[in-house]
């Protein structure tokens, strides 16, 4: 963390790393043969108990217990609010609305990460953060929608999933908010580590009693081999490795907000692994879509740095 701190671009670049990880997940999910709660289940057993090892191969992590000392109830909300209610209304979403208006409504977790800081933490929004945020969204929606806003709208039933999703991207904002002083005090792969684990066994038992589906870890590899790897992968590199540089990266960054607006990046990073592994085209609005998300953000990455050089002609 403190390396992070010193060393701002490497901080974002994680986020960045963080937000590649995301979007390719659903290009390995589809190969796990399961899907929904299961899904879930089955992704942070193995991703919490992976964040989990990691901890343990570092001395300064190890020890798990003191963290609750000072704020074990906020770890146990964070956890089974921030992850197991996160996580479940995320795969649930996706029963009732469809991948593109489930995808539009997350892409929103930018906007509520800067809520949520102003919310908590009285740091204003700017204006760059307005523009950039609304121009994002827009090629965000464009992109997603495949340049229709129109396959946004569907019926009743679509609205409880946009709802859900909704629930997904408010929460997921907040987690990131909340835990970011602990982190700074504990360490990201020490408090990633708690409340995966901890979001895990929660989901575990809710899909459980709720879905009367029992994952059993200790059968992974009795499943088809192509399965059981697709399951690890989505489990240790989805999540264990992307969930500590997403998380890690956001507590480490001087701002919160703009780091997390790498975010509107993944449906970019989507649509690029499509061109390069499923050998899809890219329609003429799509590719505007991934130019005006591009230019937002790196408009919303160096203003800083204009704000930085304009200040410098004025003194000289």
């Amino acid at each position: 963390m403190a390396l992070w701190h010193k060393y701002a671009s490497l901080a974002y670049f994680a986020v960045f790393l963080g937000v590649t990880g995301h979007a390719s997940s659903e290009f390995v999910s589809v190969l796990c043969g399961v899907s929904g709660p299961e899904l879930s289940v089955w992704r942070f057993l193995l991703g919490g108990s992976g964040l989990v090892a990691l901890a343990l191969v570092f001395p300064t992590s190890r020890d798990l217990i003191a963290p609750f000392k000072t704020d074990g109830f906020k770890l146990v909300c964070l956890s089974f609010i921030g992850v197991t209610l996160v996580y479940l209304l995320f795969h649930w979403s996706l029963d009732f609305a469809t991948v593109p208006q489930v995808a539009t409504m997350i892409t929103l977790l930018p906007i509520f990460v800067g809520l949520a800081n102003l919310w908590l933490n009285k740091q204003p929004i700017t204006t760059p953060k307005i523009i950039s945020g609304a121009a994002a969204l827009l090629g965000v929606a464009l992109l997603l929608t495949d340049g229709y806003l129109a396959k946004l709208a569907g019926s009743s039933q679509n609205l409880i999933g946009l709802f859900l999703a909704l629930g997904t991207a408010t929460i997921g904002a907040a987690y990131a908010v909340i835990a970011r002083p602990i982190i700074g005090q504990y360490g990201a792969i020490r408090i990633t580590a708690i409340t995966m684990m901890m979001g895990a066994i929660g989901l575990w038992c809710v899909v459980g009693i709720f879905w009367n589906i029992w994952v059993n870890p200790l059968k992974l590899f009795d499943r088809a081999p192509n399965y059981a790897v697709s399951l690890i992968t989505i489990g240790l590199y989805n999540t264990t490795i992307t969930q500590f540089l997403w998380i890690g990266g956001l507590a480490a960054v001087p701002d919160i907000t703009r780091g997390s607006y790498l975010f509107f990046l993944k449906p970019v990073i989507a649509a690029f692994l499509a061109v390069v592994f499923l050998n899809q085209g890219l329609t003429a609005p799509q590719i505007l879509a991934i130019i005006v998300i591009c230019a937002s953000v790196l408009i919303e990455a160096i203003w800083p740095l204009e704000k930085y050089l304009t200040r410098s002609r004025k003194v000289a």
